[in-house]
């Protein structure tokens, strides 16, 4: 029969003994690929599936039917200071920083490129107008005429690279996702917020072409290029990073490309389009005959 001693709790002496006050140390090498520090950055641009179930067992997520008012109401769920830091942070490119990081994936929004294309169309199609106006300014031979049309070229075209060239380019990256894996991946919404801020450097840019001044336009359009083009090309750089060097750079070319191509179409459009032969006037002389003027 045992004792009350034998029934008394002993220590063993090969026991570990581990404080919970010190902190415990975890290997480096338990991942499996050490993280560059260049890379960090990118990494949380990556969706994962843990992150989205944890976003709907939060309640982060909305789940209202896509035909209802509710689910396009949250996007354009932003204020003020948020459109006005983008906007600043698209004019004003951080070297080295992901704009989507740093502005837009904690609520991408359609408020501020909607009104940004918005208010570009109506400035190159007034501004285009009051440029044509200025030049013939003073020819006898002249009638000022206002182009309405130009409002409606200009809208087509705006919202059309606006809406178009991101759904392209959302449409490749997910391709190029399927084919090389853990590569940076942005949401339709991202790529269109992202091109939608871009275009605001031309607003200012389009009231700066009513000076007639050619060299004084180009100068204007290439200084505005290097700024939105940088914030594209410094935002899908790490999309592209990892994939193949010629697909990388021909990706990159063609958003560069594109973006150029309507800068410099808007202006040739817009602003210097050729001078129109006016036909001279037709004076009748006191003698019964026609003079024709000719003009200078």
């Amino acid at each position: 029969m045992a004792t009350v001693d034998d029934l008394k709790f002993q220590a063993n002496p090969d026991a570990t003994t581990i404080s919970i006050d010190e902190p415990v140390e975890i290997p480096k090498n338990q991942h499996g690929r050490l993280q560059e520090p260049g890379r960090e950055e990118d990494d949380e641009l990556l969706g994962t599936d843990d992150s989205d179930k944890t976003e709907l067992l939060a309640g982060q997520k909305k789940s209202a039917p896509f035909w209802t008012f509710e689910y396009y109401q949250t996007f354009f769920d932003v204020d003020t200071y948020q459109v006005l830091d983008r906007i600043k942070g698209s004019v004003f490119p951080v070297p080295g920083k992901n704009f989507v990081r740093l502005y837009i994936r904690s609520n991408p929004d359609l408020y501020g490129p909607f009104w940004i294309c918005a208010t570009l169309v109506f400035t190159i199609a007034v501004s285009g107008n009051l440029s044509n106006f200025f030049i013939h300014l003073g020819k006898p031979t002249y009638h000022y005429v206002p182009e309405f049309r130009k409002v409606s070229i200009a809208a087509t075209t705006i919202y059309a690279y606006a809406w178009l060239v991101p759904l392209a380019l959302w449409g490749f990256l997910m391709w190029r996702n399927s084919k090389v894996m853990n590569i940076v991946s942005y949401s339709f919404l991202e790529i269109v917020c992202v091109y939608g801020y871009s275009l605001f450097i031309y607003i200012p840019t389009a009231i700066l072409w009513i000076i007639p001044e050619k060299v004084v336009r180009w100068v204007l359009v290439m200084f505005s290029l290097c700024l939105s083009g940088s914030v594209l090309v410094m935002t899908f750089w790490p999309a592209v990073r990892d994939d193949n060097r010629r697909i990388a750079l021909a990706t990159l070319g063609t958003i560069v490309l594109l973006h150029a191509l309507l800068a410099v179409g808007c202006l040739a459009y817009f602003f210097d389009a050729p001078e129109l032969d006016f036909p001279a006037p037709i004076i009748p002389a006191h003698n019964g005959t026609t003079v024709i003027t000719k003009s200078q």
